[in-house]
């Protein structure tokens, strides 16, 4: 965790089903999220899925970053990873890696628990580095809980949300 004096807790319940879990260093099971070219194309804007040393590198950075968060989904007795979020002031990265939990409503759901978790954090305004302009479900999901464009890319756009 890389929020210098703040603890980053070990899960945050969104509601009965979906929770986040925290960062422990095992990301195996994500590999094959990052080996699906359209989940590539709306993370890094490339058609190229990720080797051992990306996936690695990826975590690596994010974990360093932000507090970093498997999003799960109860299922049956047990919780299942089924993507992954990032969370500082500076950005939110998210990706629903398991194909059939897109469209929804997760995500939304992740981006309204973390703008909670910024108010307790007594963060004032949050941002997302960049949209691509061709990822319309993330676009959709991050207008939704309220944030706007605040600046063009070269791909897309950033965004912020005024909490205060």
């Amino acid at each position: 965790m890389a929020i210098e004096g703040i603890t980053q807790p070990e899960f945050i319940q969104i509601d009965e089903q979906l929770r986040l879990r925290k960062y422990d260093g095992h990301h195996d099971f994500a590999f094959d999220w990052y080996q699906d070219i359209e989940t590539v194309k709306l993370v890094d804007g490339v058609d190229e899925p990720y080797s051992w040393g990306k996936l690695n590198g990826m975590y690596g950075y994010l974990n360093n970053h932000g507090e970093l968060y498997f999003i799960e989904i109860l299922e049956g007795q047990e919780y299942l990873p089924i993507g992954d979020v990032t969370f500082w002031q500076e950005d939110m990265p998210i990706v629903i890696g398991d194909r059939r939990y897109r469209g929804k409503g997760i995500g939304g759901k992740v981006v309204r628990a973390l703008i909670k978790r910024g108010k307790e954090l007594g963060y004032q305004t949050l941002y997302v580095d960049e949209i691509y302009s061709y990822n319309e479900g993330s676009r959709r999901c991050f207008e939704k809980a309220g944030f706007q464009a605040y600046e063009e890319t070269e791909k897309g756009k950033k965004y912020k949300l005024a909490i205060m």
